[in-house]
C-alpha cells in the first residue's frame, strides 16, 4: 500500500511539472467547470492544525470568489516531500504549500533565523515576535527571486527530541542518530548535542526509526500521533530546543497576476488559516499526549538549562557566519527583555 501511494505521488508529481508552463500561463482552469484550480499541498494528516486551517482559507476563497477558484488541499505529502513541494510552487506547478523553515534555508539564509536553538524564551514571546508584522515582512519576501514569498506563519509548536531510549541529559544522546530536517543549521545543532545529524525527509522517518536506520527525531508532540512516531518511539523529552513555525508559501507571480480584489480575498485567507491553524494548537497538542501515553509513549521532564548550555556557543558562530541575521537577531532579544 505504501509503495503504490508513494508511485500514485511520484506519477503526480511529474504530471504537475508537465503541467506548470500551463498553469505559470494562466492556462490551469478545469476543463469542466472553468474555475482555476488552486493546488496546496502540505505533510500532515487530514487532522492536523495544518490541514484545519488550510479548510479554513479554502472556505474563506470559495465563499467570495468559488465562482472562479477551485482550491484543493493536498494533505500527507501526496504531491512530495517539503522540499519537492517547494520546488513545485516556485516553478507554478503547484500554488501553496506548508513549508518549514529549516527546508526555506536553502532558498534564502535569513530563515537561519528560526534555526537558532534556544532563540525564544518562552512561547509568549515567540508568538510575539511572529505577530509582529514590520519584522515578519522583510522575511516573508526575502524568496521573492526564488519566485515565490510566506503569505503567513503557522504555528508548530515546541521542538522536543523523541527516540527508542530515555533522553534525560545531554549525555543521552552521545551516538545517537536523530532526524533533523535539511538544514545546515539543525545539522550543527545536532553536532553540538553530541549526536549524529540524519536529515531526511519527515515521511520516512516513522520506517527509520522501526528499522533503526535512525534513533529518534525531533519535533513537537502531533508527530507521536498523526504520523504514529509514537508506535516506534516511545520517550518523548521536553527540552524545548526549538520554536519554529511553519510558512504558508505561495508561487509570486500566482499572487501577482491576481488582479488587486482578488489578491485581497487570498490575503485575508491566508489570515484566517492562521487564526484557524493557531486555535486548534493547544487542543491538539493536549488531544496528542493523551493519545500517545495510550500508545505507550513516556513524557519526561528534562533540566533545559543542561541542553542550552550545549548549544548557546552557536549563537555567536551563526551570527558570525551570517551577518545579515543580527538586526533580528538583537530585537528578538529586545522583545525577550520586555518581556520578562
Amino acid at each position: 500500500m505504501k509503495k503504490l501511494k508513494r508511485l500514485t505521488a511520484l506519477m503526480l508529481s511529474f504530471a504537475l511539472i508537465a503541467a506548470a508552463a500551463f498553469v505559470v500561463s494562466g492556462c490551469s482552469g478545469s476543463a469542466f467547470s472553468g474555475k482555476r484550480i488552486v493546488r496546496i499541498s502540505h505533510s500532515q494528516s487530514e487532522t492536523h492544525p495544518d490541514h484545519i486551517g488550510l479548510l479554513a482559507f479554502e472556505e474563506y476563497v470559495e465563499s467570495r470568489l468559488g465562482d472562479k477558484y477551485d482550491i484543493q488541499i493536498f494533505p500527507n505529502e501526496i504531491l512530495g516531500a517539503s522540499v519537492k513541494a517547494i520546488e513545485l510552487v516556485q516553478t507554478g506547478a503547484i500554488d501553496y504549500c506548508v513549508a518549514s523553515t529549516g527546508n526555506l534555508e536553502t532558498f534564502d539564509d535569513i530563515y537561519q533565523i528560526f534555526s537558532i536553538p534556544y532563540l525564544f524564551n518562552s512561547e509568549e514571546h515567540y508568538h510575539s515576535i511572529m505577530e509582529n508584522d514590520e519584522m515578519m515582512k522583510g522575511i516573508f519576501t526575502s524568496t521573492d527571486a526564488s519566485g515565490f514569498e510566506a503569505v503567513t506563519w503557522l504555528d508548530a509548536g515546541v521542538r522536543n527530541f523523541y527516540a527508542t531510549t530515555p533522553i534525560r541529559t545531554p549525555d543521552d544522546l552521545k551516538g545517537k542518530k536523530i532526524r533533523v530536517q535539511q538544514s545546515p543549521t539543525n545539522v550543527k545543532m545536532m553536532e553540538a548535542f553530541g549526536a549524529s545529524a540524519t536529515p531526511m525527509s519527515f515521511g520516512e522517518v516513522y520506517t527509520a526509526i522501526q528499522q533503526n536506520v535512525i534513533n529518534g527525531a525531533e519535533n513537537n508532540e502531533l508527530a507521536l500521533t498523526n504520523n504514529k512516531h509514537g508506535e516506534v518511539a516511545k520517550y518523548y523529552s521536553y527540552n524545548e530546543h526549538q520554536m519554529v513555525p511553519d510558512m504558508l508559501i505561495a508561487n509570486l507571480k500566482f499572487l501577482q497576476d491576481l488582479p488587486p480584489e482578488e489578491r485581497q480575498v487570498f490575503d485575508e485567507a491566508a489570515e484566517v488559516c492562521n487564526r484557524a491553524e493557531r486555535e486548534s494548537w493547544s487542543d491538539a497538542v493536549e488531544e496528542a499526549k493523551d493519545i500517545a501515553k495510550g500508545m505507550g509513549v513516556e513524557f519526561l521532564e528534562v533540566d533545559v538549562t543542561a541542553f542550552r548550555e550545549k548549544v548557546l556557543p552557536l549563537h555567536k558562530e551563526i551570527l558570525n557566519e551570517n551577518p545579515k541575521l543580527r538586526p533580528i537577531y538583537d530585537a528578538i532579544q529586545k522583545e525577550a527583555g520586555s518581556n520578562d
